[in-house]
């Protein structure tokens, strides 16, 4: 069996091979290349040594998107520490929380953002700065290390906080067997190799961003074009050069929008990937009329990287996210029992593999609850296997409506709305009701042009719905509210439509 390859030995070997290929190609035309790159790891390595850093320690990081900011990650990963990337967005609240519970060694942060930290939880805390043109306090030696920690598989390699909707927000500890095991299952599933040029225009503080796009690109010694954010002209540019886009849903609303977008503008392109949120079978089946490509759509989370996709090779089915990747394990079973489910029935999706996170940090508890006594995950996905074994995500279990006992499915009610010519897209969610306990509302955004009318849609999916699944309200908004990788935010919409029905 051959030796156990960590992701920052992946690049290192890399580097050695082609030191003086690109890795990143920035928007400003300039490149830097592995060599490069593997001096600034090597730099940053030194001060977090410096810092106090040993095995074990938490790295946390709250930087805007940078070449140096993936350096850090490499470095972290370098000296044996536990990289914990945080949203820029977070708050001074929100990041007190994270600081409280990881109790990283090191923060790095921005540099207009230093200042902000002070007090109680910093007392044993090492503050560095980052920013965005090679500047701040991280980079202030020129010490060098060149040495690796050996890490094993099972080793911590990042801690990931999820998005917190449902009570405070936990921990999942990622090893470097679920981020190394992960990278060569998509290199290989999507032939990936050291001749694409993968745009990458996503944020850095999650698992779509840093551990498939950047990863695969290091791993592979591949190139990246590296954009602070997705800006739709500046995508179009670049697709005659590219050959790869990892991108959330609204990169392809957004990209359908322009003209530019052409079959003869594809035409270096061998590959769209879309994943962190679902993708609208419409904008799927659009954006292959317009380039003669079909998105693929791929199914992860924080706690597990990627655990199905579509075929590279084979069609790709709108509505669908594929089937397992190699040494992956996915079912369907009855939420209470664990039973597996016959395909076709709705239930519980649970996943096994080299993949699956080892638990939360700090929640022993929570962590046993999440799996089951075989070692499957239960993702709190609800799903089911079509008649092509593909898995189909019907939503997340806490969006499920309960309504006067019976179990309504938003998805059932989002697709066929959705399909009315004046609605661009729903959600669909539950709010208490003193009848039912909980009853269905629909918040549709008009398409250009339409006006949705409730009577109207109503009409429209009542031959298709038992009644007990119709809506009994319809909103109409200008947008969905989103986080920042573009999936709709349930929670709020139940927050503001959560008294519609008080008193009736």
């Amino acid at each position: 069996m051959p030796p156990f390859t960590t992701l920052y030995q992946a690049f290192a070997a890399q580097a050695e091979r082609h030191p003086a290929k690109a890795l990143f190609e920035l928007p400003d035309g300039r490149g830097i290349s592995y060599a490069e790159t593997a001096r600034t790891v090597h730099r940053i390595a030194a001060r977090l040594v410096a810092d106090g850093v040993v095995s074990g320690d938490r790295v946390a990081a709250q930087v805007e998107k940078s070449p140096e900011a993936i350096a850090l990650y490499l470095a972290t990963l370098q000296v044996g520490g536990v990289f914990l990337p945080l949203n820029t967005a977070y708050t001074g609240a929100e990041m007190d929380y994270f600081l409280g519970d990881a109790r990283p060694r090191v923060l790095v942060c921005s540099p207009e953002r230093r200042a902000e930290y002070t007090g109680d939880l910093t007392n044993d805390l090492t503050i560095e700065t980052l920013g965005t043109d090679g500047d701040g306090t991280l980079l202030d030696s020129d010490a060098s290390c060149d040495e690796a920690h050996e890490a094993s598989a099972d080793t911590p390699a990042a801690i990931l906080y999820t998005s917190g909707t449902t009570g405070r927000s936990k921990g999942a500890v990622l090893t470097h067997g679920n981020l190394s095991s992960n990278c060569q299952a998509l290199l290989s599933t999507w032939q990936f190799t050291e001749n694409d040029r993968l745009i990458h225009a996503l944020p850095i503080f999650h698992v779509h961003g840093l551990f498939v796009a950047a990863n695969m690109v290091m791993a592979a010694g591949a190139s990246m074009y590296y954009l602070p954010k997705f800006d739709t002209e500046t995508i179009l540019d670049l697709l005659p050069r590219a050959t790869v886009l990892m991108g959330v849903p609204t990169f392809y609303t957004r990209l359908l929008r322009s003209d530019r977008l052409t079959t003869e503008a594809c035409a270096a392109m061998r590959l769209f990937v879309s994943g962190s949120a679902p993708l609208l079978a419409s904008d799927h089946e659009a954006f292959e009329a317009r380039t003669g490509h079909a998105i693929l759509e791929r199914y992860g989370m924080t706690e597990t990287g990627m655990n199905t996709t579509n075929p590279y090779g084979g069609p790709r089915k709108p509505g669908t996210v594929g089937k397992p990747l190699p040494g992956v394990a996915v079912r369907v079973v009855d939420p209470e029992t664990g039973k597996p489910l016959p395909d076709g029935e709705i239930g519980s999706i649970e996943v096994h593999g080299p993949n699956v996170f080892t638990g939360y940090w700090q929640m022993p508890e929570k962590t046993a609850a999440e799996f089951r006594p075989d070692g499957f995950f239960i993702t709190g996905d609800l799903g089911r296997i079509d008649e092509d074994s593909h898995l189909c995500i019907v939503g997340r279990g806490k969006d499920l409506v309960i309504s006067g006992g019976y179990n309504i499915y938003p998805k059932e009610i989002e697709t066929l709305l959705d399909a009315h010519p004046t609605v661009l897209e729903s959600a669909v969610i539950g709010v208490p009701h003193p009848d039912f306990g909980e009853t269905v509302v629909a918040v549709v955004v008009p398409a250009a042009g339409g006006k949705p009318e409730e009577s109207e849609l109503l009409a429209s999916i009542a031959d298709d719905l038992a009644r007990f699944k119709h809506p009994r309200a319809v909103r109409v908004v200008d947008e969905l509210p989103r986080n920042v990788m573009g999936k709709v935010q349930k929670a709020e919409l139940r927050k503001q439509y959560g008294d519609l029905f008080t008193g009736a």
